[in-house]
């Protein structure tokens, strides 16, 4: 009996704790799909083939195949959304049955009160107009893109033409803004600098 002592494993490790070390080896990456799927949410203008193919680091025409596929998908199982090719890029846009879903949305949005991101968004675009979404979100130091869509769509802020230089759509506050805050013109706002902090950096340069 004494010669049948049980044998070390080789490895010196058991089997469940070998699946545990190869589980954790890598992060998982999303899938081409999944990649799409995430950056196409969060634009407001349609992106190019080729720059969606440079940020997910895969071909051309890898990427094209699969924003067809996707599109045809979508179509095919009657999404509220549609995947459409347009102006050089792809987007997300809402299906036209349900524009009258979408613009009852709107509408209704617009008795809502507004979050503090919206009324700070609304504050630059007030103060700085015609104000480019670039410059909105290195004045507010985080992305404004979201935002500025629901203002645009509750009908506070429009396009202002195109910065010559560097053609990025300009906003501007609408006549509903006006309206909604009592005001027959913008030289009616109150002044900023008394409200704001003392050590604000850069504040002569946002009141310009």
């Amino acid at each position: 009996m004494s010669d049948m002592m049980p044998q070390p494993c080789d490895s010196g490790e058991t089997p469940a704790g070998a699946d545990a070390r190869d589980h954790g080896a890598g992060t998982a990456q999303p899938s081409l799909r999944a990649g799409l799927e995430a950056i196409l949410l969060v634009v407001d203008e349609p992106v190019p083939e080729v720059t969606l193919a440079q940020i997910l680091e895969r071909p051309r025409d890898e990427v094209s195949a699969t924003l067809r596929e996707l599109a045809a998908e979508y179509a095919a199982q009657g999404r509220g959304f549609d995947l459409r090719e347009i102006a050089g890029g792809w987007r997300f846009y809402t299906r036209d049955v349900c524009a009258s879903l979408v613009e009852r949305f709107v509408q209704d949005g617009q008795r809502a009160r507004l979050t503090q991101a919206a009324l700070e968004t609304l504050s630059v675009v007030a103060y700085r107009q015609p104000v480019s979404r670039a410059r909105v979100a290195a004045i507010r130091g985080v992305n404004s893109d979201g935002v500025i869509r629901t203002l645009a769509l509750r009908g506070l802020i429009e396009e202002a033409g195109h910065d010559p230089e560097h053609q990025a759509v300009l906003y501007r506050t609408t006549s509903y803004f006006l309206e909604r805050l009592g005001l027959n013109s913008l030289e009616e706002l109150p002044e900023l600098a008394p409200y704001l902090p003392d050590d604000l950096e850069g504040i002569e340069e946002f009141q310009q």
